[in-house]
């Protein structure tokens, strides 16, 4: 019988109980919650609290709370939400400053504990928060990625659906780009069971529709006051469970491009097939000129922000 799979989750805030959650739920493996030390108990009660819940409702996942991370060697998976949340006001690139230093501590205990792990980050600034993690600890490109388009996808997906009058689960969405306001939704990739969203949808509904995708995180946060949980958490399960039963999934990701869409040692947000070799190809979309000149306005903003990344020390 082959041994349950082990999945550490780095941040045991609203995002890593929701992550803890659902992978007990689906029974992708044990569960290793982890916090700084000052919140370790704080971990082991949610832990604890979550164990309990199995009982009720018949999973047998082990969850563990902790603040040391030997206890998260050896997974086969590491989910990083480490770091601090958008306030209302903040955009996501305001954070480089708070989260680089617990984003470079969070990369040199991996590369310690967990050197095997497929990593999923979702720290904000994404994409610059997951080029710096595999800068630090030198990790293949292909076991390392952010999760953004999932979420930005759903996103997108969900406001169509409403504005057509039908399911979601008939959309097919694709968000390229980096995970911030210069986010690219490919509506010649967009379609309700596939029928293109262009030919049910007016141009300024769509229009309207897309700049609502592109603040989707900042709307949450501005009626929270914290950054959305629920979404993200599943965004990233879905990833993982990609992986763990290599389900060879096409999701777009935030990938690390060599020369993918003319891009090179950058972190942007591109279909991909996620399977047991982690991330085993980016696909590439054959893109409109107009496409094509939002994709190097999104890259132009990721880069900004990665070279401010790049110069902290």
């Amino acid at each position: 019988m082959s041994k349950r799979k082990k999945i550490a989750l780095i941040g045991a805030g609203n995002i890593g109980g929701e992550l803890a959650a659902l992978i007990a739920k689906k029974q992708l493996g044990d569960v290793v919650l982890f916090d700084i030390p000052q919140k370790s108990d704080y971990a082991k009660g949610k832990a604890l609290d979550l164990e309990q819940n199995g009982a009720i409702l018949g999973y047998d996942a082990s969850i563990t709370g902790t603040g040391d991370w030997a206890d998260c060697a050896g997974a086969d998976v590491l989910i990083i939400t480490a770091g601090i949340p958008r306030k209302p006001g903040q955009s996501r690139d305001d954070l480089v400053a708070t989260n680089l230093p617990i984003i470079r501590n969070v990369a040199d205990n991996a590369k310690q504990h967990c050197p095997g792990a497929f990593v999923i980050v979702i720290s904000n600034p994404l994409d610059a928060m997951v080029y710096e993690f595999k800068r630090r600890t030198g990790f293949a490109g292909n076991k390392v990625v952010g999760m953004a388009g999932v979420l930005d996808s759903a996103r997108f997906s969900l406001f169509l659906a409403r504005e057509v009058g039908c399911s979601v689960k008939d959309v097919r969405a694709m968000v390229l780009g980096g995970h911030g306001d210069d986010m690219v939704p490919v509506l010649s990739a967009c379609t309700v069971n596939g029928i293109g969203v262009s030919s049910l949808i007016a141009k300024d509904k769509l229009d309207a529709i897309i700049a609502r995708t592109r603040g989707g995180g900042g709307e949450i946060v501005k009626l929270m006051g914290t950054s959305a949980f629920y979404a993200p958490a599943s965004s990233a399960v879905a990833m993982a469970e990609a992986y763990l039963l290599d389900q060879k999934r096409i999701l777009p990701a935030a990938a690390y491009l060599e020369g993918e869409y003319g891009y090179s040692d950058l972190y942007m947000g591109v279909p991909v097939v996620i399977g047991d070799g982690g991330v085993e190809k980016i696909i590439q979309l054959d893109l409109s000129e107009d496409e094509k000149a939002m994709l190097k306005k999104s890259a132009g903003s990721v880069q900004s922000v990665v070279n401010v990344v790049k110069a902290a020390v």
